[in-house]
């Protein structure tokens, strides 16, 4: 009798043992939702202000490199600093991106530094200080039917 009350214990244990691992997220598989926040509404909207003025710079950077300018997709920057040049509350500000411009299907091209200076100063809001080319275009990145956009 001890033996079999010994034996349902175990079997217990196991049967609890499974059902969590069952139930239990694996963790390589785990998918991250992304969480909203205002600070990344507002990256956001700054990028759609800014993403004219970038593409534009963009375009300069890269025409020794492609024979076709490069795009930025807004999610393919990350805000590096925001300073406000004239102090608190002043409405004249330094933004530094990093920026992944691509061609075709999103085939990345390369990585740049830029930065703006925004005010109600300038006609347009946005005056552009300074552009630093961190990589590429690199051939190896590029599928055989995209070589063509090189130079």
């Amino acid at each position: 009798m001890k033996g079999g009350i010994i034996l349902i214990k175990k079997q217990i244990i196991v049967l609890l043992i499974l059902a969590f691992i069952i139930n239990a997220e694996p963790s390589y598989g785990a998918v991250i939702k992304p969480v909203e926040s205002r600070e990344l509404q507002f990256q956001d909207m700054l990028m759609l202000f800014l993403l004219p003025h970038v593409n534009e710079k963009l375009a300069d950077i890269y025409s020794p490199y492609l024979t076709e300018p490069p795009q930025l997709y807004p999610y393919f920057s990350d805000v590096i600093s925001v300073e406000r040049v004239n102090g608190f509350r002043g409405f004249d500000f330094l933004i530094t991106l990093e920026v992944t411009p691509t061609v075709g299907p999103h085939i990345a091209v390369g990585k740049d530094r830029l930065t703006f200076e925004i005010s109600p100063r300038f006609p347009d809001n946005v005056k552009f200080i300074s552009a630093k080319h961190l990589k590429g275009p690199n051939k190896n990145d590029f599928p055989p039917n995209y070589l063509d956009l090189l130079r």
